[in-house]
């Protein structure tokens, strides 16, 4: 299949879906943590589309579990390939959508390999993210199932291009775009995709431990007028890796005394936009989205 994460239909459902996309086939989404998996479920049913669920032990909230009958589901732990792509077999499933964090730790603690798996680290030379990540979709559409984008049936949650909060920021333009400078050669090295900077001087740079624990540092100096950037790699591969804002990164935001975030518009999901925007703005915090 060939996907082009601009193709003109359906527009109706997203733009985000691949040449010929046929609604009547189902959707397996491949379900790790957190509120994403459950919002991309919710717009599948809404759609009327039909949809079935891979989840991890560990990983997958247990109320998205649930809510899909016996059938429908198969529960396994993170690193059980051979097993993930046996159910999508099953569930006959014309496509699939990573949605969700899996929890970055399990790639060196509480990983469990099947044989499938195993042999894919084995043959890997670089072992990150993307390697990885790109190995299984290979596998997964090496048995013809289409591995949709990630923000595909989530047009509504992503950054837009300019101020989506209101009130005067204390923070000026030069810092902005010194901190989007940063952010992109940053994203460019592979090393993260989030920054956070202060007049002119790097104050933290996003790696493996993920955005908050970034915040977190970045919180323990102490300091005000602190912008929080974050952006997508040249090449960024949106079938696995879609930069994510939500009500938890907004507090951690929160605890850290940072007040500005600057998202990557079109291309960062804000899961649950309109209720973090709300939130935002209650608590003074500023986010901004810049053209990519």
């Amino acid at each position: 299949m060939c996907f082009d994460p601009f193709a003109s239909m359906p527009t109706d459902l997203s733009r985000f879906l691949p040449t010929g996309y046929d609604r009547n086939r189902s959707v397996a989404v491949i379900a790790g943590n957190g509120v994403y998996p459950q919002l991309t479920t919710s717009a599948l049913r809404k759609q009327g589309i039909p949809v079935r669920l891979v989840g991890f032990e560990g990983e997958t909230a247990p109320e998205l579990i649930e809510s899909f009958p016996e059938s429908e589901r198969r529960i396994m732990h993170v690193g059980q390939l051979g097993r993930m792509l046996k159910a999508l077999r099953e569930f006959e499933a014309g496509y699939a959508i990573m949605a969700g964090q899996i929890t970055p730790r399990r790639l060196f603690h509480g990983l469990r390999p099947d044989l499938k798996t195993a042999a894919i680290l084995l043959r890997l030379k670089k072992k990150n993210a993307e390697t990885i990540f790109g190995a299984i979709a290979e596998e997964i559409e090496g048995i013809q199932v289409g591995l949709m984008d990630a923000r595909a049936f989530l047009d509504d949650h992503l950054a837009l291009d300019g101020p989506m909060t209101t009130g005067r920021m204390k923070v000026d333009g030069d810092t902005i775009m010194h901190g989007v400078e940063i952010a992109r050669e940053v994203a460019r090295l592979d090393i993260g995709q989030g920054v956070v900077v202060r007049k002119g001087t790097v104050v933290a740079v996003e790696a493996f431990e993920g955005t908050d624990e970034m915040l977190r540092r970045a919180g323990g100096f102490k300091t005000d007028g602190m912008v929080f950037v974050k952006t997508v790699k040249p090449r960024q591969d949106f079938r696995f890796d879609v930069p994510v804002f939500g009500h938890r990164t907004l507090e951690t935001m929160r605890e850290a005394s940072i007040e500005v975030a600057v998202l990557e518009a079109g291309n960062t999901l804000i899961l649950e936009r309109e209720s973090v925007l709300a939130q935002a703005n209650s608590w003074g915090i500023h986010l901004i989205g810049f053209r990519p």
